[in-house]
């Protein structure tokens, strides 16, 4: 059974993706919607490479009225959950960029409809197939890892490395109101690689920090910022189910080569450890190191002076280009990915597949709603802990999805040591 899709803006992701979801073997007919048609033009006009929509509509409301079987959402990142809601309301499945949305209620509503309609919604979080997380995941289903009492995430991606540029694109005369966005409203990359690993796991309580910028251009101030914010870098802290606990670090003012790994992590056990940096990575236990680099490295699906990416900071470049690596199960993907655009660390091509076969298959993806919440959930919460000073607040788990989960990495081997030291010497 194949399905029909409609993609909310066509901006610098969603003209990405579009090329990916048109090339599904299970999406029959691909439609588009944007504020700025142009985009949409321009798209299906370029020389190499085109997309043919099946048709457009000239707003979100006319899209959801039509037939159509499925929404992606790429529009700004707090419009989010009010689309989703509007769009499974209709009937529509969905798959979302990150955020999930930002407020509480929103992200409870859109759990309830899910599980009221038996629609698919997903979260297109990059963290989830990103190399490392792939391999450090594999690691701890075999049990190497023992119990993980604590874990970090750092979403580090500095301002002047491309996100000038990409809040221009997006947010018009008034993107200084928006470039604001507060960090901890943005968790996902850093909070989603954690818990991806940690499948069992999820935050209960937090204490949050945030330091206010002092860059003094206009972007975090207060009176200029939509969202009265004026907190450039923001850091937290949650306590675990299992008594440990995980720190995040979401980070725009910094000193760090953002363009070659914005997400990084590292898992502590009770048996070993694995640690990330921006040019090597360690899997270790109380024996033993083995440097895992090789594994997750990602080869290059695309130039970084293709014409694809003429709207694309040079900076942030390397995000959109970046294709497989020795961790990811390649083997599951469709044929029809060959040579097809990926990024962020391999995750792009894993991501639509996800929410293609879950729409066919009638079960939800890894990253469903309830996932998606304890992705999302969490930093909401923080950003208010961080408004009260850093006061420790509970999170309110959604709990585990109450619907049938399609994993489709089951069959992956988890890897303990000899497995490991058996993937790097096919290296």
């Amino acid at each position: 059974m194949s399905f029909t899709l409609g993609i909310v803006g066509i901006g610098q992701f969603g003209t990405h993706f579009a090329e990916l979801f048109s090339a599904h073997p299970d999406i029959s007919a691909v439609y588009a919607v944007d504020s700025v048609p142009e985009r949409i033009d321009a798209i299906e006009q370029r020389e190499q490479n085109p997309v043919r929509f099946a048709g457009r509509f000239s707003s979100v409301e006319e899209l959801l009225a039509s037939d159509v079987d499925a929404v992606a959402i790429f529009t700004q990142r707090w419009t989010h959950g009010k689309i989703a809601i509007q769009a499974l309301q209709a009937g529509k499945h969905v798959y979302s960029a990150v955020p999930m949305a930002i407020e509480e209620e929103e992200i409870r509503e859109i759990t309830r409809l899910v599980q009221e309609t038996g629609l698919v919604y997903m979260m297109g979080e990059t963290s989830q197939y990103n190399a490392a997380v792939v391999l450090a995941r594999r690691i701890e289903r075999s049990g190497a890892f023992g119990e993980v009492f604590y874990a970090e995430g750092d979403y580090v991606h500095d301002m002047d490395l491309g996100f000038y540029d990409a809040y221009k694109y997006s947010g018009g005369d008034a993107w200084k109101s928006t470039a604001s966005y507060p960090p901890l409203l943005y968790p996902t990359h850093s909070i989603g690689g954690i818990l991806g690993v940690l499948e069992d796991r999820h935050a209960i309580s937090v204490s949050a920090l945030g330091r206010p910028d002092t860059r003094g251009d206009g972007v975090f101030d207060k009176d200029v910022s939509m969202f009265d914010n004026d907190v450039s870098n923001a850091f937290a802290l949650f306590e675990m189910d299992n008594g440990g606990a995980f720190r995040t670090n979401e980070l725009r003012r910094v000193g760090y080569p953002s363009h070659k790994r914005e997400s990084r992590f590292r898992f502590f056990g009770e048996a070993s450890s694995f640690e990330e940096t921006v040019d090597v990575t360690y899997w270790h236990d109380k024996k033993s190191v083995l440097e895992v680099t090789d594994l997750i490295s990602t080869s290059s699906t695309m130039s970084l002076d293709d014409p694809r990416l003429k709207d694309v900071s040079p900076t942030l470049r390397d995000a959109f280009v970046a294709g497989a690596a020795r961790s990811h199960h390649q083997e599951r993907l469709p044929a029809e990915f060959q040579g097809k655009p990926n990024g962020h660390e391999g995750a792009h091509h894993f991501l639509v597949d996800d929410f293609a076969r879950a729409v066919t298959n009638g079960k939800q993806p890894m990253v469903n709603a309830w996932q998606a919440a304890r992705y999302t959930l969490p930093g909401i919460i923080a950003h208010q802990s961080m408004r009260e000073g850093g006061a420790r607040l509970p999170i309110r788990d959604l709990g585990d999805c109450p619907l049938p989960v399609q994993n489709l990495d089951a069959d992956q081997p988890a890897l303990d040591e000899a497995g490991i030291q058996a993937l790097l010497a096919e290296v």
